[in-house]
């Protein structure tokens, strides 16, 4: 998807929504677990719950990974489910050099058709760069987390003073076009500062919901005039409920969150 298409949903569906599909077998509502395929048909539930409000999924890898050749299936069959003009990223963090980078961008941008992916830069700019060879697809690099762990690495100070994720995002900008950041909602006050260093990059924002971020903190300064932002929410969209009506419920969390949204894009 190129970026004018990914601007158009966004402003057609008044929603910079990630609904984040982060199925784990352990959480779905019960009564599905007597179904061929549990996870399948629990996403297809939230899918066809919220699709016409956000241009994003997200899918986890490691959830359907975990679950081997079964897992490959549903994922398969989880990407063919979601229509077809909405933006796709598979979040499996993956981060290799050389032929590995390309097989890996093989799976997911061919075998897979993905959108996007989330890739750890941290092994450099031969880490990414197979990924970035893929007309109309996009490379997400892990900048700034939302996990706690994140200023274990991330906020290490270099020579020049500059943190560890500031030379992420200042180095990685000349790579290529197609290229997103992992910027997470906890870290609110620093996005002013990221949008001084990449003014024009979309940001794939988690964190939001769950692990405590606010939407209005996050859009105060990471907004741009393209919006800039997709805010992922997984677990308090897609957990909601676990009933019958887990559907309902996943739709009335991601509504709340996108009717924010569309109040800041008026």
């Amino acid at each position: 998807m190129e970026r004018s298409e990914l601007i158009d949903l966004i402003n057609l569906k008044k929603s910079f929504l990630s609904v984040g599909l982060d199925s784990d077998l352990t959480k779905i509502p019960k009564h599905l677990l007597d179904k061929d395929d549990p996870i399948f048909e629990f996403n297809k539930g939230i899918i066809d719950a919220t699709h016409d409000i956000t241009p994003c999924y997200k899918i986890n890898i490691a959830f359907y990974e975990a679950m081997g050749i079964k897992g490959w299936e549903t994922l398969a069959k989880t990407l063919d489910y979601i229509p077809d003009d909405i933006f796709t990223i598979a979040d499996a963090k993956r981060g290799d050099i050389g032929n590995t980078s390309k097989k890996y961008a093989e799976a997911f941008f061919k075998e897979f058709n993905f959108d996007a992916i989330t890739v750890a830069p941290y092994m450099g700019r031969d880490s990414v760069e197979p990924f970035l060879d893929f007309s109309g697809k996009w490379v997400i690099l892990l900048a700034l987390t939302s996990n706690k762990g994140s200023k274990d690495f991330q906020f290490i100070q270099q020579p020049d003073s500059e943190h560890l994720y500031e030379s992420v995002l200042r180095i990685s900008q000349l790579w290529g076009d197609n290229i997103m950041y992992v910027i997470g909602a906890t870290h609110p006050e620093e996005f002013k500062n990221i949008r001084s260093i990449v003014p024009k990059h979309f940001l794939l924002v988690p964190g939001v919901g769950a692990q405590g971020g606010s939407l209005e903190g996050v859009c105060k300064y990471g907004m741009n005039e393209d919006v800039g932002l997709l805010i992922n929410s997984s677990r308090g969209i897609i957990y909601a409920s676990d009933g019958d009506d887990y559907g309902v419920s996943a739709r009335t969390s991601a509504l709340k969150l996108q009717q924010g949204m569309a109040g800041l894009l008026a």
